[in-house]
This record gives structure tokens, sequence and C-alpha cells, in this order.
């Protein structure tokens, strides 16, 4: 029999059976077994040492010694039933250790490791009595992987109970059976929903699915899973798979059903992809050969395949990522880390527009009280309106159900009077975006509510400084921008004012983690940090039509890279009008390296909104995208791409001398578009705008989708290295002119020969 600890390269003392790390320290003995009265084996996790339970090195041996444990009680007749839950109040156990995944360089030592999770799962899986997986609370990765060996499955009603395989978010592949047990369990599509996304359902829908048996109420939970493994042991619980519709079947449980499903995934898959992410297709490779297969020969290739995905640079990237976010998630805001901030149990809101109305939302789905203020009436009910689609929205997806949507909806009240803001622990402003309404609506709403109550404005561009200096307490005031749509984008820029306070900080970045948000702190200044970024890519691109590049060909080599959209498409998405305003006040602040392109002038010049009035770059058709409006080449005074293979008609319309078209590929255009934006964030950093090169990419990938895969603008800049970055920039700087002058702090960096990460490496998380 495999017994997992006694690997060479996982000590055990046989002293004790209290397992060891590899430098001999022993450790909590995590899961322990148990048996009771009933004939019932208790397999408990419950480490001490952690709020959540995490497959490290030594539970796992632990766990293969309970199992040995238990394998011997079954055989001997003292065991029924084997039981596997959490002690833990917030979860079952929430997947395998990143760090160690993190660390591993070598394909043939990840490939033994995955084997030896195997192996210890197996073991489960043949145990001589049933196994009943218990889940309360967060069920991820190793998590769900260990509950899928089981017999059984049951879940508590709890909300925080959440099942899911998020490894692909990791660049990897579930490779401890869940690429080969889930489809064989809940079916082909139910399977490749959760693979290759990577989503957390809740207890409700993995009932529907059939990949847990039952559901009982948390209050009943323990009670009721002691009778439902009497049961079991009893052999008068036999699961019953959910029922399925005949093209259901079809595809599911036949080849060439089969074939269909995954070749429309890969289509998918590439469509959302690029191709640029390598697990999730070597999963669907997986699945056509080995499916209708043997278990065991489709667990050794999980392993193999895990082998050389755990190495790559695509999940080392992501890795870095995912430890980014985690920093962001536990920290508190401010340097020393002490102050959590307060907790915020209701919020006013200025302004009901589209950006207060989501606010709004946000909040009461999080069970938090709101009073959303304007001056009108009307503005008012459109705002509640705007929140009451979003909840109707997250009906239809299933992301909540009614009875809570309506219970949600009940939390936001709406009114003309500043007295309603009174008892908010924070006030957020989301009026329009004009400097005397702002301060003038601010000073009102301090003068209503307690001296604890922090204030934030939800400004894209305006300074917080100047806001602040109409304040009474200016310590209790920042920035708080929200990034559209409010429900769907996870950033969250904090902006921090001279004055602002600790506390504020931490308060704002707390609420801003328990709305489900990403929080990145930055100090006060123009564009603050994702727009001052994308003020440089999205002219450029203007730029780039003058000189006879085609708009798809702008964009396409944008999304070859990994942006989710190209810089044209992007400016008809945030919308023309809004992106003009933006520029000039970059701008204004910047000076001539942000001189709005000619061809960004005049379109904004034009009635073409882009996006939100059905004709911009492109054209739309009830919000959807249907192609170039060719018609807007004339119109904005250039010759179309095909016949741009000199300068004369775009110097004839007063924009820059053109290179030749064929000059103008995708390499060129994407060293156009991304290295001013790694040039405008040296400029941040050298500026403190922002801390350190961690927050610059956390933020940019969270509020622009800049691709994870390459680990962030910087990163991805480290990776080049500084000194090819500035040789690029000044080729660029001397054909194009000063809006490429590098920054002085890259100058610094390849004379230096230190990376961005190197000199503003920030938390030690973040660079993992």
């Amino acid at each position: 029999m495999r017994r997992f600890n006694t690997r060479p390269d996982m000590p055990h003392d046989p002293t004790s059976d209290e397992p060891t790390d590899s430098a001999g320290a022993r450790t909590a003995a995590s899961p322990t077994f148990e048996i009771d009265g009933d004939g019932i084996g208790w397999i408990t996790f419950d480490d001490p040492e952690r709020s959540q339970n995490v497959l490290t090195e030594p539970v796992m041996r632990r766990l293969g010694g309970a199992l040995d444990e238990a394998r011997a009680a079954g055989r001997e007749g003292r065991v029924r039933v084997v039981v596997i839950r959490s002690g833990k109040e917030a979860g079952f156990i929430a997947g395998a250790e990143v760090d160690a995944i993190a660390d591993i360089e070598d394909p043939g030592d990840a490939e033994a490791k995955v084997k030896m999770g195997q192996a210890v799962f197996s073991d489960v899986t043949t145990l001589p009595v049933p196994t009943v997986s218990a889940i309360h609370g967060v069920c991820l990765g190793g998590g769900l992987e260990l509950s899928l060996a089981c017999t059984h499955r049951v879940a508590s009603d709890a909300p925080r109970t959440k099942l899911g395989l998020p490894e692909v978010m990791l660049g990897i592949l579930p490779a401890w059976g869940g690429t080969t047990r889930l489809p064989r369990l809940v079916g082909l599509q139910a399977a490749l929903d959760l693979l290759l996304t990577g989503k957390q359902i809740d207890a409700r829908k993995a009932r529907r699915i059939g990949l847990v048996d039952e559901i009982f109420p948390v209050a009943l939970f323990p009670d009721l899973v002691r009778d439902f493994a009497i049961d079991v042991a009893r052999g008068s619980r036999s699961r019953k798979a959910p029922s399925r519709k005949l093209v259901k079947r079809l595809l599911d449980d036949t080849g060439p059903g089969r074939r269909i499903v995954l070749h429309q995934a890969r289509k998918k898959v590439m469509a959302s992809t690029g191709g640029h992410y390598p697990a999730p297709l070597r999963m669907l490779e997986l699945l056509e050969e080995h499916l209708g297969g043997s278990v065991e020969e489709s667990l050794a290739a999980e392993g193999r395949a895990a082998g050389e995905l755990i190495v790559s640079t695509e999940c080392k990237n992501l890795i870095h990522v995912f430890h980014m976010r985690e920093a962001a998630r536990k920290g508190a805001g401010v340097t020393d880390g002490e102050d959590p901030g307060r907790k915020i149990e209701r919020i006013g809101v200025l302004g009901a527009g589209v950006m207060g109305g989501g606010v709004a939302q946000l909040a009461a789905y999080n069970g938090i009280d709101v009073y959303m203020k304007d001056i009108r009436h009307d503005a008012v009910g459109s705002g509640l309106r705007h929140a009451r689609q979003l909840f109707d929205k997250a009906v239809k997806r299933r992301k909540t159900s009614r009875r809570e949507a309506d219970r949600a909806m009940e939390r936001i009240a709406g009114g003309l009077d500043d007295h309603g803001l009174r008892g908010s622990g924070l006030v957020v402003e989301a009026v329009v975006e004009r400097m005397d309404v702002k301060r003038d609506v601010l000073a009102a709403a301090e003068r209503e509510v307690d001296d604890r109550c922090v204030l934030a404005t939800n400004t894209s561009s305006l300074s917080v400084e100047e806001m602040a200096s109409a304040l009474q307490r200016p310590e209790r005031f920042c920035g708080m921008h929200f990034f559209n749509p409010v429900h769907r984008m996870p950033l969250v820029e904090i902006v921090r004012g001279p004055e602002t306070s600790d506390v504020t900080v931490a308060t704002v970045h707390r609420l801003a983690v328990e709305l489900g948000k990403v929080p990145v702190v930055v100090r006060d200044g123009p564009g603050f940090l994702v727009n001052r970024i994308l003020g440089p890519y999205l002219n450029e691109g203007g730029f780039l039509m003058a000189e006879g590049a085609a708009i798809e060909t702008i964009d396409e080599a944008a999304t070859a890279f990994g942006m989710p959209m190209g810089p044209i498409r992007l400016i008809d998405e945030v919308g023309i009008d809004v992106s003009r305003h933006a520029g000039a006040a970059l701008h204004e602040a910047l000076g001539a390296r942000m001189a709005p392109s000619p061809v960004l002038s005049r379109i904004g010049e034009t009635d073409r909104l882009g996006k939100k009035g059905g004709r911009g770059f492109y054209l739309y058709e009830k919000g959807e995208e249907k192609g170039v409006d060719e018609a807007v080449y004339a119109e904005l005074g250039l010759a179309t791409p095909s016949t741009a293979v000199d300068g004369a008609d775009a110097d004839a319309a007063g924009a820059p001398p053109a290179e030749p078209a064929p000059t103008l590929d995708e390499t060129a255009i994407r060293w156009r578009l991304v290295l001013p934006m790694i040039n405008e964030a040296a400029r941040i950093l050298d500026e403190g705008i922002a801390p350190d090169a961690a927050a610059i990419d956390l933020a940019m990938i969270m509020g622009t989708g800049f691709p994870p895969f390459r680990g962030g603008l910087l990163h991805f800049a480290d990776t080049v290295h500084p000194r090819a970055v500035l040789d690029r920039l000044r080729t660029l700087e001397a054909r194009h002119g000063s809006r490429f002058e590098p920054a002085p702090l890259l100058v610094r960096l390849a004379d230096d020969d230190r990376t961005f990460y190197e000199a503003f490496p920030g938390s030690d998380r973040a660079n993992g």
C-alpha cells in the first residue's frame, strides 16, 4: 500500500504520531482521526496555525497516516463509515499551499509531488468502508479534489459554502484527481464550466449538477451529517445522479457528443484567451484522450501535464499575481499595517447616477445599509432602478436568489435630504465631475455626519487635495475611485491626500475588501494611477492611425499581446467625450508628452460618442460591436489604410508625417502601445504616487485587464529588462519626438543594472 508519510523527502519522526517538517521540527497534528460509538470514523482538519485549512506537505503526511488508521479500523470492523470534516467555523479546506507550487522549478520534481498527492487521495477511494465529505465553508482546489475522492458529499446551506477548482487561475490544472474525477461525476459540460473558469459555486448549484448529494441547514449541519453517515453505513443511502435531458446525456455520455463539447470549448477558450494560457488547453487535451478510458491512465496524464504546467512562465506569473492580490486583501493600506480600520455598517452615497446606483447596489449586496442622496426625485428614482436592475441580473445569472435580492434591495433608501446621511460610517461622493459641485456637496455632507465618519470621493481625475480644502476634517477624507461598471470591475483606487489619516485609509481599505474589491492605495496626482498610465496607451492609438495603421490592426496587435481591448475600441467603450475630457486634463497637468493626438482631437469635435451613441470608430447595434465604421477615416481627414503608403494624405489633414504602412507591423505597434505605459509607470513610481512596483501591476491588472499571464506591466518590463526598455524608448524618441523621452527612473535603473522590483520591492508576498 502507498504510504505518503514514508517518502524519503517527507520525513516522519518514528517515535511520534505527530508529523515533522523538512527540518525535523514538530508540526500540529491536523487532521486527526477518531472513532465514535456509532462506528463512524471522523477525519477532522483543524490547523491551529491558520484561519483556513490548507493542504501543506505536513498535513498531507498526516492525512496519509489517518487514512492508514481508518483502513485498519475498517478491516477490523471497528469503523463502518468515514467522515471527512473541518473543525473550523470559516471553512472546509481552502486548497493546497501556493508557495509550495511556486518554489518548484523542475518538471520531474513537480510530477513526483503531484503523484504523491494523487496517491493519498486514491487511498480514500480504496478504503474498505464508504466515505462522506462534510463541506461547510470554502471547499476549493485540493479540498474539492479530496471530496471528489469520497463516496458521498454533503454541504451546508451557509452563504460561505463555496466549491470550486481555481487551479486554472494559477496556470495549472487540478492534478490530484480533479480533472479526472469531476467530469465522471457531474458530466463533461458541467465539469468544464468549473475546470476552465476556476469559478466558485454555492451549495445549491453544486446539488443541481450532482456535485453534492444533499444540502443541510447550517444550524443542524453536524447532527444531520451524523445521521447521513449512519444511513450510509446501513446501506440505506445511495447516490442518485440528477436527471438530465436527452440532449445533455448524448453530449456528455457518447464519444461523438463529447467531441462536439470539447471542440466548442476549445473555440471558446481560444476566443477568450488568445491561446496565451496553456492550462485550459491541456485540460481539454487530457479529457479528449482519457475521459473514456481508465481513471489510472487519466491520473497519470494529469501528473505529466501538471509537471509541465507548474514550471511554466505563465504559472509563475499567475502565482505572482495571486500573491499581489493576497497582499492587498490582507493588508490595511497603511505602512505599519497595525490599524485594521473601522467596520462600516451604513454608508451614504451622494449622487444617484450610474456610479452612485452601482455603489449602492454593491454595498447592499454585501449587507450594508445605504442612503442615496440626490437633488432631484427623478434622479433618486433612476438610481434605485439601476440598483434593482443589477439585482435582477444577479438573480437571472443565479448569483443570488430572488428572496436574497429583494432583502438586499430593502437596504437601500433614497431622498433629497442631507439628514438621511446621519449615522453613516462612510459617505462616498459620486456626483458630476466638477470641482465646485463636489466641494459643495462634500462640505454639506460633512455638516450632517459625526466626527468619525469618513468622507470619500469617487472622482477619476480631480484633485483630492483641492476637495479636502473645503472640509473641516480633511484627515477624514480620501479618494475611493471605483471603476465602471462597479459590480464587475475589481479595482478600487484609494487616493490618499496630504492630510488623510491612517485610520481613514485603513477604514476605506477594509470596506473595499468586504465589498469584494481589490484595493490599491495611491497618492493624489493627475489621473491617479490607472487613468494616468492608460492615457498614453489610448493616445498612441491615435498617432498610429495618423501614420496609416488600420483601426483593426492597432486593436488586434494589442489583443494579441493579451490586452482585453485595443486602444481604439477602448476609447469607444469609455466614450469619446469622456476620453477627450480625461486626455485634456492629463495634458493640462502633465504637459506636452500628454498632448492629444490630432486624430483623437478631431474625433472629439464630431458628434460620435462611441458605443453609448452607436457610432464611434466602430459601429454598434443594441450595444453589440459590428465592425469598424470605414467612414471614420474620411471624416477625420485620413486616407484609408489600404492607400496610406506615404504621408501625403495624413499631412494634408494636419497629422504628423506618416511612416510607410508596411513598417507598422504587429510587433512595432505592440511596442508603441506598451512602452509609453511602462515609461509613465516609471514616473509614477519616481513621484511616489504608487508605493511599489506591485501596486502598479495589481492596479493595471485589476483596473484595465493588463494580461495576468505576463505578471503585470512592470513585471513584464523587468522580464525585458529596463536597459532594453530604455533602448527602445530612445529609438522611438529619435523618430517620433519627446512623448517617448525616457523617464529619469528608467535611466537610473538601466545605469545601475537594476529592475523595477529590485528598486521598489514592496511586500515580500507580492514578489513571490
